[in-house]
């Protein structure tokens, strides 16, 4: 898989025309007293007068008050509209905590997308196998899925909530290699489902650092160390001993997911190549939704001479379906599709990719957590100790990842 941009901004503009105030009118005044002040000693022999103190327009910070001895700062110029007049006003006790609230406001934030990020991804596995247990073309299903992304890809560029890419011919045809491999990792992900339990393809689809780590050495050259070879033992041992022991087991199953993890590896590494190869490169939401629409267009005609049109009320009514109830699980997986894909590239955008990866292999835990208790599916304790091993090592290769290897000094 491969984060809109969320930015927080005063609602209130101010023009950058700076208010002049007229030559007679002064910013602020603070003349409490009308008589000027005395200050005696104790015994009354001594008395100092200070007049009132006041600030005007031309008023400067480097020079003392005229008759007495406190210097008056002059206000900072600010970005003001005409009509509106600044006065002095006291500060409340609570301003002092503002830098302390911004970093919990993002705590809070991030936090909240973590959530989302999850709660889509349980949704989308459990309603996105119901349709695929009752509807077993994976092909019309996946379909159906970047159908309405692209809906809400257009949406979102009409009504301005994210802002429309201009695509040169040149560009697209760098991205056609991409929206291939997102079209087969998509596919492969749901034939997968349609065969064995979640649980077991998330399992397999652990295996994805492997995958990476290959690929990125081939491609890229960019070579393991060690410590990333050691965490990629546990992973590979963990997805074989679960595999031996899976009750819902079968090779399609299998081999869609592992194909599965090859296109979605492929198509991390050709994403690399691409935005550094590109001199006005597309972040990530914006090439996620490009992606989209193309893997549409790309999926339609396949989707059309393998499975043909199977998703008209006339054939779910003749096969013995609930129409409403398989349109409105179709949907609600096709949401949270997108949903999750955005917001984990917002999330990607807030914190390192080692940071998201270790929440990635968090988010596979609560999905095979949650999969398990709400289709109840039997897990043996070698099964579950497999899957166990195996996202330790995920675990554990998010965390290795981090770790660079040492400069040669001659």
């Amino acid at each position: 898989m491969q984060s809109t941009a969320i930015s927080f901004s005063p609602s209130i503009s101010l023009p950058k025309k700076p208010h002049k105030p007229s030559g007679s009118a002064s910013l602020c005044r603070f003349n409490p007293l009308s008589q000027p002040l005395r200050f005696g000693s104790l015994n009354g022999s001594t008395a100092r007068k200070i007049n009132p103190i006041s600030c005007s327009a031309d008023s400067s910070s480097s020079k003392l008050n005229r008759n007495g001895w406190i210097s008056v700062p002059s206000p900072v110029p600010e970005h003001e509209s005409d009509g509106v007049e600044v006065r002095a006003t006291s500060v409340p006790e609570s301003a002092g905590e503002a830098p302390k609230s911004k970093p919990m406001m993002e705590t809070l934030v991030l936090g909240s997308l973590f959530g989302l990020w999850y709660l889509f991804n349980i949704y989308f596995n459990i309603y996105n196998k119901q349709v695929l247990k009752a509807f077993p073309y994976p092909v019309t299903v996946t379909l159906a899925q970047f159908a309405v992304g692209s809906v809400l890809v257009i949406l979102m560029w009409t009504l301005n909530l994210y802002k429309r890419p201009k695509i040169s011919g040149a560009q697209l045809v760098a991205i056609l290699p991409l929206a291939a491999v997102h079209t087969l990792g998509n596919l492969f992900t749901n034939m997968s489902l349609g065969k064995v339990s979640v649980s077991f393809t998330h399992t397999i689809k652990a295996m994805e650092p492997f995958f990476s780590v290959v690929l990125s050495a081939m491609f890229l050259g960019e070579f393991p160390t060690l410590w990333v070879l050691s965490s990629l033992v546990p992973i590979v041992g963990g997805v074989g001993l679960a595999s031996m022991t899976e009750a819902s087991f079968n090779w399609a199953g299998f081999w869609s997911a592992m194909a599965s993890n090859l296109t979605n590896q492929s198509r991390n590494v050709l994403s690399k190549k691409f935005m550094v190869r590109k001199e006005e490169s597309l972040d990530n939401i914006t090439l996620f939704s490009i992606i989209t629409i193309m893997s549409f267009f790309l999926l339609v005609p396949y989707a059309f001479f393998t499975e043909g049109v199977k998703f008209t009320p006339a054939y779910l009514e003749a096969a013995g379906l609930n129409v409403n109830q398989l349109y409105t699980r179709s949907l609600i997986a096709a949401l949270c599709f997108h949903a999750y894909q955005q917001v984990s590239y917002m999330i990607l955008q807030r914190v390192s990719p080692v940071t998201h990866s270790v929440g990635n292999c968090v988010k596979r835990v609560v999905v095979i957590v949650t999969s398990v208790l709400f289709f109840r599916t039997p897990v043996s304790p070698i099964n579950g100790l497999g899957t166990g091993i195996a996202l330790g090592g995920v675990f554990l290769y998010s965390r290795v990842k981090r770790i660079k290897p040492k400069a040669k000094t001659e």
